[in-house]
């Protein structure tokens, strides 16, 4: 059993969040899924967007760093989207953390330190024509993060949807998701036969 942290995306803990995590956790993995808007939710992403910069960013990164140290000692940490960003800085910087999963969303690891740490494996996903994932480039750098570290692997899936994981939206793509699920169950199911870090 994993430690699973998944930290949700502009639009807020959505059920279509949810959903994905209750798939890990039936998996047999403990999942914890904050909220970091502490319940507010928004039907578009300018409008989730919008709310992310009015409490600051560095606020949601905040609250998904406290929620991860109060959740587990060593948990995978998996973000969507916006949620890809206490993800990635909190596996780049907490120690003991034992593997990332960013959906969606990719930032160059030298946002948060000096790179990515080693043996800490991480899975980027996301469409090869998401106008923010392959066009804000999210997508570059998660190339350049596969490059750089051989403990990261990156999935491409053909379409042009961002949120394309989230089942409550109308940009959900079923086929998509259900690959990016399997691939996370068994990248999971490898970290969970791993020895654990150092946390200390």
């Amino acid at each position: 059993m994993a430690e699973v942290v998944v930290f949700h995306h502009a639009l807020g803990l959505t059920p279509g969040v949810r959903v994905f995590a209750d798939g890990l956790s039936r998996a047999g993995h403990r999942v914890h899924v904050p909220d970091l808007y502490e319940g507010r939710l928004f039907g578009t992403l300018e409008e989730g967007t919008a709310h992310a910069r009015e409490i600051g960013v560095g606020t949601v990164i905040e609250r998904g760093a406290a929620a991860a140290e109060g959740a587990a000692s060593a948990p995978v940490c998996v973000g969507i989207s916006l949620g890809v960003l206490p993800a990635q800085k909190y596996a780049q910087t907490a120690p003991g953390v034992r593997g990332a999963v960013l959906l969606e969303a990719c930032v160059p690891p030298s946002e948060f330190g000096p790179g990515w740490p080693g043996g800490v494996p991480v899975q980027v996903h996301g469409m090869d024509a998401d106008p923010f994932f392959a066009g804000e480039g999210d997508l570059d750098a998660a190339r350049a993060l596969a490059e750089e570290s051989p403990d990261a692997e990156s999935f491409l899936y053909p379409g042009d949807r961002h949120l394309f994981t989230d089942s409550g939206l109308a940009s959900y793509d079923p086929e998509a998701a259900k690959q990016v699920t399997e691939r996370v169950l068994a990248f999971l199911t490898r970290i969970d036969d791993a020895p654990r870090p150092p946390t200390g």
